[in-house]
């Protein structure tokens, strides 16, 4: 597919996107964090016995231990707060905790939330240096934060919830041995070989029927008015220099796209 226009610079530097709304970016982030409860406690297929509160204190237990690690780390490396990647370290504390979030104890979830939030970190930054434009992190916080989440399972399955939940064995920090971890490990491999086999098969296919980029004009102008007819964030358009002197009516204003539309609205000439 290829980065976006402007990611990378004519060094090679990578550029930051950053999103448009960052108020709106955290309240994703919160309606991700509650509906996760719901997600990981749904799983345990019932409540009379307790477990659904456990795991819903599990998985909370992990998403903070994301946010405060890839809060901090992103901090100590650039000396700015990064309220990006303290939301994508919320993201990938959920997504760490959510295989093991039936199988561990209290003290486990904040150390598997926190180091899924630094693989995020970490990973958001090599994958820049690697040339892949990754829009949101989502390799780094759902990728490689649910590989390690997964393996997660391997290390730190509790002798007590493993017998309770009736499935696997107790972790290798409770001497269980290799065996529970080389069963996550065979499951990354197997859906890793999976996800990129079929993937490379329907994108390809894809490409050769359709394309998997819209053309350079439709990509300047953005798919919100391409698609919708609507500039999905009009403050950096209206008002613009080309629409001076056609006053406040919609209807007056040339169409640089080919699609404008403001759909009634009225907006003060300049």
């Amino acid at each position: 597919l290829g980065p976006r226009k402007g990611k990378y610079g004519p060094d090679g530097k990578p550029r930051a996107l950053p999103g448009h709304n960052m108020p709106i970016f955290g309240l994703g982030v919160v309606i991700l964090w509650l509906g996760w409860f719901g997600f990981n406690g749904g799983s345990t297929l019932g409540t009379s016995d307790g477990r659904f509160a456990e795991v819903v204190l599990v998985t909370n237990l992990g998403a903070a231990g994301g946010v405060i690690v890839a809060s901090a780390l992103i901090y100590l490396l650039t000396k700015k707060l990064d309220v990006g990647m303290s939301g994508n370290g919320a993201i990938a504390g959920l997504v760490a905790i959510t295989a093991p979030s039936g199988y561990v104890e209290f003290w486990a979830a904040p150390i598997i939330g926190g180091i899924g939030g630094a693989i995020v970190v970490l990973g958001v930054l090599s994958i820049e240096r690697l040339k892949l434009d990754d829009p949101v992190g989502a390799l780094s916080a759902h990728g490689l934060a649910g590989i390690w989440g997964t393996l997660a399972c391997g290390l730190f399955t509790s002798p007590r919830l493993a017998e309770a939940v009736g499935v696997g064995q107790e972790g290798l920090v409770y001497g269980g041995g290799l065996g529970q971890l080389g069963a996550q490990a065979a499951a990354v491999a197997l859906t890793f070989a999976f996800v990129l086999i079929s993937s490379l098969i329907v994108f390809g296919l894809i490409k050769a029927v359709f394309g998997l980029r819209v053309d350079d004009e439709t990509e300047e102008a953005g798919l919100d008015i391409a698609e919708h007819g609507m500039y999905g964030y009009p403050e950096q358009f209206i008002p613009a220099s080309e629409l001076e002197g056609y006053g406040a009516s919609p209807a007056a204003r040339p169409d640089p796209t080919g699609a404008y539309s403001t759909r009634g609205q009225e907006v003060p000439a300049t």
